[in-house]
This record gives structure tokens, C-alpha cells and sequence, in this order.
């Protein structure tokens, strides 16, 4: 998991609003830095050997209680984003993919049609740069940008920071695009009403049985860039059968964010949230 390769030790994780300019750093110990761009050994020592099993069981032991706190710990705030957002009477949603999958360009697509029907608001998240987060900015919409450095995935506490800074009106929906990535988001609730996951068609119909643990735990499954269905050797309904097997109950969009092909649906759906 995550906490093996040390991407959720979070040594430092960078919250920034690029309609204010505001930028946070947020240290390992929870410190948070905040400025304005626009302004300017072992404890002990063994004396006694011990076998290799038994050194093995015990870094085992360690790291599945590192990672069961991780996790709880990680639920508990997650628990506290559902709440706050609740009262505010905003809906959440948790967009993960692979990268490439046509996350962003569906969402700004989504923003400017809605954008008279629905408050929208987003927080984006990717491990370097405020790129998404400007083309967002540029449909007028409130955005969060959130680099996660070396982590691969966003967490309960950065979208609390996250949350805090957009402060979202009271009846909108907030998008949280997550880190490119369809593994460690599967694990990590950070409070949204619904997970999102995307499929493009140029990826490959078998996503969802290579990573099930995604697929099985989404509400919605999204399946883009459909414009390009009779250039690319992809099997719709295989790919279709593989979701369905992974998760019986996946609520499924086939959309081109290109041609508005699939939209509709899509949009209804979100209308039906708020």
C-alpha cells in the first residue's frame, strides 16, 4: 500500500488559489506556511540477535498497524469533510482515472454548460504544477489547486485544507479531480457522496478487471472520448461486462466531451444532486 513507498507520509503537500494568488505549505507535522505569491539512529541497541522470521513478522506487524492508523485516521476526517458539507447543503464528488483519460477537459466541459444550472466548484489535484487548475480557473469557476509532491493520491486532510479555502456556496457541487492514478484513490475516502471513475476508450476495455478494487468501490463509471470508438480496437460491451462484473450496481455514462454526444445524461444526473 501507499505507506510502503512512503507517498502518504505527506513531507509536503502545496494548497494554492489561483484566483487570489494564496499558497500553503503543509509540512509532515501538520505546521502550514502561508504566503502570497502576488506579494512577492536507532533509540536503542540490541544485544541479543534475533532470527529472521521473527524480524520479518514484526516490520510486517509494524507496517500493518502504520497502515491501519493511516487509514482510520484518514476515515475519521473524511467523516468530518461529509459532515461540513452536508450543512452546507453541497454534494461531493471523488473523479478518479488514469492519467490521459480526459478527466479535466470533461469537467471544464461540464462546468461551462452548467455553469447557469449548477454552482460548481472544484478541487484539483496532481502531484506538480497548477495547469489543470488554470484551464479550470479560466471558465470562471472557483478553484483549488492541491500538489501532493511525491504522494499519488489525494487525502481526507488535503481536502479539508481545500475545502476550507474554496468555501463553496450552500447548494453546489464541488468536483474533486483526483491525482491520475486508479490504485491508492480506491483506498482513501475523503468524504465525497460519490466516486467517480473514467474510462477512455483508448486505454483499453480490460481496466476494470485489472483494477478492480476501483471499479467495485465507484458509484458512476464514466467512459469518455466515445467519438473515437471506430478508430480504436476497443470492445464496448466487453468492456461494459467486465464493469458490470467487477460492480453490479456501477451507474454508467458513455460521453464524448468533443462532439456533447452522452451529455445530456450526464448532466441530468448532476442536476439530480443538488
Amino acid at each position: 500500500m501507499c505507506v510502503t513507498c512512503g507517498c502518504s507520509d505527506n513531507s509536503e503537500v502545496t494548497v494554492t488559489n489561483p484566483q487570489t494568488g494564496t499558497h500553503e505549505h503543509i509540512l509532515a507535522d501538520g505546521t502550514v506556511i502561508s504566503h502570497s505569491h502576488h506579494a512577492h539512529a536507532h533509540a536503542h541497541e540490541h544485544e541479543h540477535p534475533h532470527h529472521p522470521a521473527e524480524i520479518h513478522a514484526q516490520i510486517h506487524g509494524n507496517i500493518l498497524q502504520v497502515e491501519q492508523n493511516l487509514l482510520a485516521k484518514n476515515n475519521l476526517l473524511a467523516a468530518q469533510n461529509r459532515g461540513w458539507l452536508k450543512g452546507r447543503k453541497t454534494v461531493a464528488l471523488n473523479l478518479v482515472s488514469s492519467p490521459g483519460s480526459g478527466k479535466t477537459t470533461l469537467l471544464t466541459r461540464t462546468i461551462a454548460d452548467l455553469k447557469t444550472a449548477i454552482p460548481i466548484s472544484v478541487i484539483e489535484g496532481d502531484q506538480a504544477t497548477a495547469n489543470d487548475a488554470q484551464k479550470i480557473s479560466e471558465t470562471g469557476c472557483q478553484v483549488i489547486q492541491i500538489n501532493t509532491g511525491t504522494g499519488c493520491h489525494l487525502e481526507a486532510s488535503m481536502v479539508e485544507r481545500g475545502l476550507i479555502e474554496l468555501d463553496p456556496p450552500m447548494n453546489s457541487l464541488v468536483m474533486i479531480e483526483n491525482v491520475g492514478n486508479l490504485v491508492c484513490p480506491a483506498l482513501f475516502d475523503l468524504g465525497e457522496n460519490a466516486k467517480v471513475v473514467i474510462l477512455s476508450v483508448t486505454e483499453g476495455e480490460d481496466k476494470p478487471i485489472k483494477y478492480p478494487y476501483m471499479f467495485h468501490a465507484s458509484q458512476v463509471m464514466i467512459l469518455t472520448k466515445i467519438d473515437l470508438l471506430p478508430y480504436v480496437n476497443f470492445n464496448l460491451d466487453r468492456c461494459l461486462d467486465y464493469a458490470y462484473q467487477v460492480n453490479p450496481n456501477l451507474k454508467v455514462f458513455q460521453v464524448s466531451a468533443t462532439t456533447g454526444e452522452g451529455l445530456d445524461a450526464w448532466y441530468s444526473w448532476l442536476k439530480s444532486l443538488v
